[in-house]
């Protein structure tokens, strides 16, 4: 089982150029938000609690985030994934063109938003290699977002010390 910082070097590997991190900071939540809303709709009781698909998937990725070794960064992604369920449930509540709408639309605006971060980066999508990837995304916003707030100094430098430092890579050069 690999350990936050294992998975979030490798992740940062395929995430090196500032404007592909930046879309990744409204890409990653759009999903997220958006599948959030998709999976909300439909809902069960289990012992009189009302359950969602959308709730238990993000059960199932905090379990995954705090088995990492890395508590504070699983928490953090946590919390800010629970945010997103939370403004998700709110929004497929309303009426069926609306829960559409804004779960098809925010999935497709974030995917575009990915899309053009790795046009710079000039890579694949790192969970073209490693389906984890999509697991690893909100992680590594949120640690992105922890670092610029402070927090993680040494988690940045061995990021950076394997993955080597952010940069802008120039268009007019081809890729890796």
């Amino acid at each position: 089982m690999r350990n936050a910082t294992e998975l979030m070097v490798q992740y940062a590997e395929y995430h090196r150029d500032r404007r592909n991190i930046a879309t990744h900071f409204i890409g990653i939540p759009l999903i997220v938000f958006a599948i959030g809303v998709l999976l909300a709709r439909p809902s069960f009781a289990l012992g009189g609690l009302v359950l969602t698909p959308a709730w238990l998937l993000w059960a199932a990725a905090t379990l995954w985030y705090l088995t990492r070794g890395n508590l504070v960064l699983g928490f953090a992604v946590s919390a800010a994934n629970g945010v997103l369920m939370l403004l998700a449930h709110q929004v497929a509540g309303g009426s069926t063109a609306v829960w559409l709408t804004w779960g098809l639309g925010a999935f497709i605006i974030g995917w575009v938003f990915q899309f053009v971060g790795h046009y710079y980066e000039g890579r694949k999508p790192a969970f073209v290699d490693d389906i984890t990837g999509l697991l690893v995304g909100p992680m590594f916003v949120t640690g992105e977002a922890l670092f610029a707030l402070g927090w993680g100094k040494p988690l940045l430098d061995e990021i950076e010390r394997r993955a080597g430092p952010t940069m802008l890579r120039d268009l007019a050069h081809p890729a890796h």
